[in-house]
């Protein structure tokens, strides 16, 4: 079994967890066989986009490495994930509800999150949902682009195993060309599949 490498973000980065969290949120990171590479980039302010999202493996996966690494991270989830039993943990794993059947403001909304916060990592994933898309939602373009914040690309990569942490990308308002950047980071990360 390999052993995870450590990431220790630096002092910008919003903090989450202790000594003891670390140490669990690495032993199930490590006990089904994942590993990081990259690194964290030191940052108050941040959309991470995580692709492919591919399973509801990748909630598992991704808890365990947001408390190996010991960083907040806030997310959006679908509003029905958000009723009891589940609700009060969903939230306390820093997630945000949303009804897709009514999404409209969501990225105004989170563009006053990142103006009202001193520092707030939000992830998204850029399909915005579990099923192969043709073309990414943009929604977390312009919540990066209107908030004035970089986009961290990390990849789920399940042929590897690995989380892959990219560089920040500011936005420049040339969303094709900045797409077009972002997708040749995830070309050679595969999805989870069903053996």
């Amino acid at each position: 079994m390999p052993v995870t490498k450590r990431l220790h973000p630096g002092p910008s980065v919003p903090a989450r967890g202790n000594a003891f969290s670390r140490w669990l949120g690495g032993l199930v990171f490590n006990g089904l066989g994942w590993r990081f590479e990259g690194s964290v980039p030191n940052l108050a302010k941040a959309v991470v986009i995580v692709a492919p999202h591919t399973s509801n493996w990748d909630f598992v996966i991704g808890v365990a490495a947001m408390f190996a690494i010991g960083i907040r991270v806030v997310f959006l989830g679908k509003h029905t994930l958000f009723r009891p039993p589940l609700g009060a943990l969903m939230r306390w794993l820093g997630g945000l509800p949303v009804d897709r059947r009514t999404a409209t403001g969501v990225v105004d909304e989170a563009i006053e999150m990142f103006a009202a916060r001193e520092s707030v990592i939000l992830a998204l994933s850029p399909e915005g949902t579990r099923r192969r898309v043709a073309r990414w939602k943009s929604g977390f373009y312009y919540v990066a682009l209107g908030a004035n914040v970089p986009i961290v690309p990390v990849a789920f990569d399940y042929s590897r195993r690995v989380i892959h942490f990219g560089d920040p990308l500011r936005p420049s308002g040339d969303i094709e060309a900045d797409l077009e950047r972002l997708a040749e980071f995830f070309a050679h990360a595969s999805g989870f599949k069903m053996s």
